[in-house]
């Protein structure tokens, strides 16, 4: 049988194919013995530098604190960037070109700058030209650096969303005389959502992710910053970055899963009215299909 494609794999093909997957598996399991024998050797698996994990003041004092500072970071740069970048992505396909123009500019400018250079460019300028206090400083230069960024990541995501609609879809619109604004808002972005879903969702991973960079050059209190702090109290180093990573993973793994989720039921929900008929209506509404297609009374007759 084959595809549209590709061919499907013949006997020689499947059986290469699981040489090859039971191949991976056997090297993936040697990898993690090897650095569970190397983490062994070096002492990182004894029990002692492990069990502060395992009592509550490890999470209550470091890592609950900071993984609290991490999501309000995290919150505050989608909240602003994902309008933001829809708004700078509408602009870049307008027709107006004193529009088109200046929001390309923003857009190319905060792209090609990275973030990093983004937070510490506004952690000085708050600190030079704000009365921010200074332990609030470094959250306020994180979200700043993570907006200016992402909101420019976002607006092309955007734009190719539209741009990846059939053009009937605009033409239409223009048929039934809607202008350009109520066909981006009622037809085109409705539309663009569901097949932009999942680069908004692996640009708000990076969010969360870049969080950290505040924590190691402008001392932000995020979960990467206070998991040093820990380190440095219980000398376990490399139980609290494995610690921290699984925490990243979880965290992700669920902000994903809940996008697959919203991304399956919006296709759903597109591809039905969403109502619900009983047996008995299921029988009206059969009944009146026949009535429709073949008349009823005199003229069923004719």
């Amino acid at each position: 049988m084959t595809s549209v494609l590709y061919d499907a794999p013949g006997p020689k093909a499947k059986r290469r194919n699981v040489l090859f997957s039971v191949l991976f598996f056997v090297l993936l399991a040697l990898l993690l013995w090897w650095v569970w024998q190397t983490m062994d050797d070096k002492g990182q698996l004894k029990w002692s530098l492990w069990e502060p994990f395992t009592t509550s003041e490890a999470w209550t004092t470091y890592l609950l604190p900071g993984l609290a500072d991490t999501l309000k970071a995290a919150a505050l740069s989608m909240v602003i960037a994902l309008p933001l970048g829809a708004i700078l992505g509408i602009a870049r396909m307008s027709d107006h070109r004193w529009v088109r123009i200046p929001a390309g500019a923003v857009v190319e400018f905060f792209r090609a700058i990275p973030v990093l250079l983004l937070m510490l460019f506004a952690n000085e300028f708050y600190v030079r030209s704000t009365g921010i206090p200074s332990d609030e400083r470094p959250l306020y230069a994180v979200v700043t650096g993570l907006v200016l960024y992402n909101a420019s990541v976002l607006a092309e995501i955007v734009r190719a969303g539209i741009l990846s609609l059939p053009k009937g879809q605009s033409e239409a619109a223009m048929a039934i005389g809607l202008r350009k604004s109520q066909t981006m808002s009622s037809i085109l972005l409705p539309q663009a959502v569901t097949a932009m879903l999942p680069a908004i969702v692996s640009q708000l991973v990076v969010i969360v992710k870049d969080t950290a960079l505040g924590g190691v050059m402008l001392g932000f209190t995020e979960l990467l910053n206070t998991r040093s702090t820990l380190a440095a109290n219980y000398a376990n180093v490399i139980p609290s970055f494995i610690v921290v990573a699984v925490i990243f993973i979880v965290l992700n793994f669920i902000l994903t899963s809940f996008a697959s989720w919203l991304e399956g039921r919006l296709r759903r929900s597109k591809r039905s009215t969403g109502a619900v008929l009983g047996a008995d209506k299921v029988d009206d509404v059969n009944a009146a299909e026949v009535g429709d297609t073949y008349g009823t009374g005199a003229e069923g007759r004719i």
